[in-house]
């Protein structure tokens, strides 16, 4: 049980003061210490941690000054560590190293090279956020190399606030789950915005916290979203990123120069982006709660899907000092199949017994050259996902298939991701749904790395004819984000229309100069407009708003110049200075002085 007292949750070491061997420990509430509690007990431990990040910050962290630990990870080599486990032996003090899955092979030879075997001789190892194992094996592969030595060892455990449900390794099956069960209510507040349009939902969020402070912390799994989003937001000069070395190159490609790899309060900004490297263990702790953002565009890319159950849940648990309120904007995807686990497990089957038959017709080939097609073609069948180096079967990608179709099943409509809110158990919803005229599926047609330049070109066309006359902020600001992406043909349509484009057949060389011929057009018209309207009205003159009315429109048909907006009285305004002024035969303008002459 855990508990509050004076207002603090109790920390992991009050009620469980050691972590037994052989233990699933699920702690319900983030933060409350397993790492800090591991690495003060008294026993050597080796903590294999999923993220850089976390290494840095505990190596860093001033509450261990006074402990033993070395963080391995990039740039550590094997020489270093079997230095630091020979005097930290010879001087009787607790060996301490905090690993990413990556570098533990490392640790593994370093001991090895000294004849000590971690299985058997006192040394207790424990991966922490184990319900990375499964999130990021489909993209790390090397997360799990751990795994055959930690099950040989005889101390040993797994730790989260959101372990997975089950496992597929066999190996878990004996293992103990623990889990802590606090005694007050944790739950959080959150927003969840159901939208059909991410960017403009993101947009009137941050206008809505303009006079707030505070700063803002974006938790969005895609670098590529988060360039788009802060130049369209016009955010990139008051932005820091958080991502991973690549990325960090990446966005230094596109002169981002507030790019870091590594966490530190030093490098905080009024908008903090961070990909899912900082979704866990990560402690980030702020003078002031900050406002935090999940952003999820199943448009974009299925990894941005933020798990309600295991990736929100860890993502609050970052910020230790609190937050101040709490956003989820998302769009769903109907093209999202609707399954139940036992039907993803049923697929998950299905794919294996086609595999395994294809591999039987292989060995029963009756010839060289049969068997050679058979394995052939069987190497190239989807199964291949769940295999490792040797054609044997990763049950941490059997774990990731599942999960991952699972958390597509909640994105598939708007009251499933509610519900997935609901149900987890940590968070008061509130919804809130929005919808425009034109979101992200439109979005996508324009986007879309398959389609050519053309073909998006005659999608945008066709979504300025669907959205006419801007009637809406929403519908305006719509037109811009196309504008955006695709400056050239937005201007081409306004000035030339749907019906010209068609006829150059979207030649670029040819739009741009009808283009530089429709607005040399345009000025000539405009000074002969000008000098029309100057003949046609006198100054220290009132005028009827009909004649003034009738009299514009003639004068615009004659020289065949298009409009944009209706002809009104009111556009005498646009050459006179003018005062509005009613007489008994009506309204009219009193015209003071032309404008141009």
């Amino acid at each position: 049980m855990i508990s509050k007292v004076n207002g603090k949750v109790q920390h992991l070491s009050d009620i469980y003061p050691v972590i037994e061997t052989n233990t699933i420990l699920n702690k319900t509430i983030t933060g409350i210490g397993a790492t800090y509690s591991e690495i003060k007990a008294p026993r050597h431990s080796i903590i294999i941690e999923p993220t850089k990040p976390v290494i840095y910050g505990k190596t860093h962290d001033p509450k261990h000054k006074a402990d033993n630990i070395l963080g391995v990870c990039q740039g550590v080599y094997q020489d270093d560590i079997a230095d630091y486990i020979e005097t930290s032996l010879s001087q009787h003090k607790w060996i301490k190293i905090l690993t990413t899955p990556e570098s533990f092979r490392k640790v593994q030879k370093a001991f090895d090279d000294l004849d000590i075997d971690i299985r058997f001789d006192g040394y207790f190892l424990l991966f922490d956020e184990c319900q990375k194992m499964v999130k990021d094996c489909d993209y790390r592969s090397d997360i799990t190399l751990p795994m055959d030595l930690f099950f040989q060892c005889k101390d040993k455990a797994v730790v989260s606030a959101t372990p997975p449900t089950q496992y597929a390794d066999p190996r878990f099956n004996d293992f103990q789950i623990i889990k802590l069960v606090p005694d007050y209510n944790y739950r959080m507040d959150l927003q969840l915005y159901t939208t059909n349009n991410v960017l403009q939902s993101t947009r009137e969020l941050l206008e809505s916290l303009a006079s707030d402070e505070r700063p803002v912390f974006f938790f969005v799994n895609s670098t590529d979203m988060i360039i788009s989003l802060m130049k369209q937001l016009g955010v990139m000069d008051e932005s820091a990123v958080f991502c991973s070395e690549k990325s960090v190159d990446k966005l230094k490609s596109f002169k981002f120069r507030n790019a870091y790899e590594e966490w530190k309060e030093s490098r905080i900004a009024r908008y903090n982006w961070m990909t899912s490297r900082f979704y866990s263990a990560l402690d980030i702790e702020l003078s002031e709660a900050p406002n935090v953002v999940m952003l999820t565009d199943c448009f974009t890319a299925e990894y941005t899907m933020i798990d309600p159950y295991m990736d929100a849940v860890q993502i609050l648990g970052r910020f230790r000092n609190g937050v101040n309120r709490i956003y989820h904007i998302s769009n769903c995807d109907k093209r999202n199949p609707i399954r139940s686990r036992e039907q993803i497990e049923e697929s998950y089957r299905a794919q294996k017994y086609v595999y395994e038959y294809m591999g039987t017709m292989a060995r029963s080939a009756s010839t060289a050259t049969q068997r050679e097609e058979f394995y052939r073609a069987q190497a190239t069948i989807p199964f291949t996902r769940f295999l490792d180096e040797n054609n044997k079967i990763d049950p941490y990608k059997v774990d990731n298939y599942i999960d991952e179709e699972t958390v597509k099943v909640i994105y598939n409509n708007y009251s499933s991701v509610l519900q997935a809110y609901q149900e987890c158990g940590y968070f008061n919803v509130t919804p809130i749904s929005q919808y425009y005229k034109f979101g992200d599926y439109e979005r996508l047609k324009i986007e879309s790395k398959a389609a050519s330049i053309r073909e998006k070109r005659k999608e945008i066309v066709a979504q300025l004819e669907e959205l006419g006359v801007c009637e809406t902020e929403a519908e305006c600001q719509y037109k811009r984000d196309l504008a955006f992406a695709d400056p050239l043909i937005v201007e081409a349509y306004d000035l030339l229309g749907k019906e010209k484009i068609e006829q150059l057949n979207y030649s670029v060389t040819k739009i741009r100069a009808a283009i530089i011929l429709k607005k040399h057009q345009e000025k000539a018209h405009a000074t002969d407009a000008i000098q029309l309207i100057n003949a046609n009205f006198l100054p220290q003159q009132w005028y009827s708003a009909k004649t003034i009315k009738e009299k514009i429109k003639d004068i615009f048909t004659k020289l065949n110049i298009p409009t944009n907006k209706a002809v009104t009285s009111h556009t005498i305004n646009e050459f006179f200075v003018a005062k509005e002024q009613k007489k008994r035969i009506g309204r009219g303008y009193f015209l003071i002085a032309p404008r141009f002459t």
